[in-house]
């Protein structure tokens, strides 16, 4: 019977630390989920839905269940001169940031070991694990895998980045959790795996220069009105994000 990376995950989690020690990757990162600080949530019946954003370049941003959808905290990180608007170097430099932080050796391509290092370090959320928020703003892994029931169905809502011949996401289906859906839907964008929407080549590997072209893809996706910048008022709205508005309009009826 074939296993599902969500039902591999604990044991993923643990050959990724032994293959990132291979790769001088040993040494955890303060930025890192530590699986050692992982723990199920206090509440068993806790929502399936997560408060959780997954930035263009595949930088997670979480807040507690009942904060401000965190895609605001995403655009003031990214917004350097905090005027409101993220033009597209801002933008490009967000993602270049990003790419130096999961590029550990420093070599301009993310090998699968870093690759990995990601999904189960950085991102989980896109193998089916819930990430809690403490008051105090710490993360923790869960054990139980909630969020792969909120991806049950497809998103909802996500933006194709057109059909420029040069973007080549790679999209196979039931190579993340259960539902395939990975990060789409915390993302702007229907790619399951951020990082490896930008081997534009297929090559199993990400190179810096793909990297950014698709960051400079997506900017021009999300600024469809040609303005030359983004605000948060134009930003589209992910599709957890519509089922977490959804979720708290029916509490308050």
């Amino acid at each position: 019977m074939t296993r599902t990376r969500r039902e591999l995950g604990p044991s993923l989690l643990r050959l990724c630390a032994a293959a990132g020690a291979g790769l001088g990757l040993s040494a955890l990162p303060a930025w890192a989920i530590n699986e050692q600080d992982a723990s199920p949530p206090a509440n068993g019946d806790a929502s399936p839905l997560a408060n959780v954003f997954i930035s263009p370049c595949g930088r997670p941003f979480r807040a507690k269940d009942d904060a401000p959808y965190p895609v605001v905290d995403w655009f003031k990180r990214a917004d350097k001169n905090a005027d409101g608007r993220l033009d597209r170097a801002e933008f490009v430099a967000d993602s270049e940031a990003f790419f130096k932080l999961i590029d550990r050796n420093g070599d301009g391509v993310l090998s699968p070991g870093e690759v990995a290092f990601y999904e189960q370090r950085i991102a989980p959320e896109i193998l089916g694990f819930r990430v809690e928020v403490s008051d105090a703003g710490v993360v923790s892994l869960s054990r139980r895998a909630l969020l792969w029931r909120a991806q049950m169905r497809p998103p909802d809502v996500a933006i194709n980045p057109g059909e420029d011949p040069d973007y080549a996401p790679r999209r196979s289906p039931q190579v993340l959790d259960e539902s395939g859906a990975g990060a789409s839907p915390f993302s702007f964008f229907d790619e399951p795996e951020p990082l490896m929407a930008a081997d534009l080549n297929f090559r199993g590997l990400v190179f810096k220069v793909d990297f950014l072209k698709l960051a400079d893809i997506h900017f021009t996706t999300l600024d469809h009105e040609g303005a030359g910048f983004l605000t948060l008022a134009t930003l589209p709205k992910t599709p957890m994000q519509k089922r977490l508005e959804r979720e708290r309009h029916g509490r308050r009826r």
